[in-house]
């Protein structure tokens, strides 16, 4: 008789990771409202445990370029297609009513893969910046984009969109990217964060990692050296929470205590701004995090 293998079981979920859902009536409504306008959110399509407090305060992260992506992630939930389809051309002016309809002072842009588009969306991306911009001018615009296959064009083309923040999210240590990230290069992500900096100083750059992937906490040091030399002033780090059963496994929850070392750590390096902790995401409260990183 054979004997099968069990994965051992995922770690409990410590106290500190317990967040309740409040205000369903406001997050109900926003929800409705997206629908109507065809528009998504990075927040539901990514199960974002901080999506009902975002919600309730009126902020929302738009993902564009629909809601099926070409990659393949570890960690991500959002569903997966090899042709996703056609864009969706009405998509940027709905993102900058909605946006102008919330009376948003920070508007956080972010897409999909799209690897079948042979500019990656990134005109598509621009457009929907421009839009914004035209909608609410007092507002900052914040984007958080995929590498584009390491194509700097498509970077430039969204970078002269002129966004506040550009942000380029490295997810994890290179150690782990074959598991986390199989269709990404973390030199090419590093490269994309440095090529923005250069090519449009002015704006902050900005990106992101999960721990609790089973990395250590010199890795993560190590990720911090990296992105500080391509020259990032933001840096988020927050805990990977295992979305589906269809997505990879927690291999630790990391204590609130560590995640101060990262920061600190962090400061210490150069960042303007580090923002660490177990619910942080990389778009959760962009707009205190700009401000503060924009006064440091």
């Amino acid at each position: 008789m054979e004997l099968v293998q069990l994965e051992p079981p995922s770690p409990r979920l410590p106290e500190w990771l317990r967040k309740s859902r409040t205000h369903p009536e406001s997050v109900h409504n926003l929800k409705s409202e997206l629908r109507r306008k065809h528009l998504h959110t990075v927040c539901e399509s990514a199960r974002c445990p901080n999506m009902h407090e975002c919600f309730h305060r009126g902020a929302a992260t738009f993902m564009i370029l629909g809601n099926l992506c070409t990659r393949g992630c570890g960690f991500c939930s959002v569903p997966k297609a090899k042709h996703p389809g056609a864009l969706d051309s009405e998509e940027p002016e709905n993102i900058a009513r909605m946006a102008a309809q919330m009376n948003l002072r920070y508007v956080v842009i972010t897409s999909v893969n799209r690897d079948d588009l042979p500019d990656g969306g990134s005109m598509h991306f621009a457009a929907t910046v421009r839009a914004v911009r035209i909608a609410l001018p007092e507002a900052r615009v914040e984007v958080l984009t995929p590498d584009f296959c390491g194509d700097l064009d498509a970077v430039a083309r969204v970078l002269d969109a002129a966004p506040h923040v550009f942000n380029h999210n490295m997810e994890t240590v290179p150690r782990l990217y074959k598991t986390v990230r199989p269709q990404a290069n973390y030199r090419q992500s590093l490269d994309v964060l440095r090529f923005a900096k250069r090519y449009r100083p002015e704006s902050l750059t900005k990106s992101g990692a999960m721990v609790g992937l089973g990395e250590s906490s010199s890795e993560v040091e190590r990720l911090l050296r990296d992105l500080r030399e391509a020259s990032t002033d933001v840096a988020t780090l927050g805990q990977y929470l295992q979305p589906t059963r269809r997505n990879l496994r927690v291999a630790e929850y990391v204590s609130p205590e560590q995640f101060d070392a990262y920061r600190d750590y962090g400061l210490s390096i150069g960042f303007r701004m580090v923002f660490s902790g177990p619910l942080v995401r990389s778009s959760y409260m962009a707009d205190l995090v700009s401000e503060e990183a924009s006064h440091a």
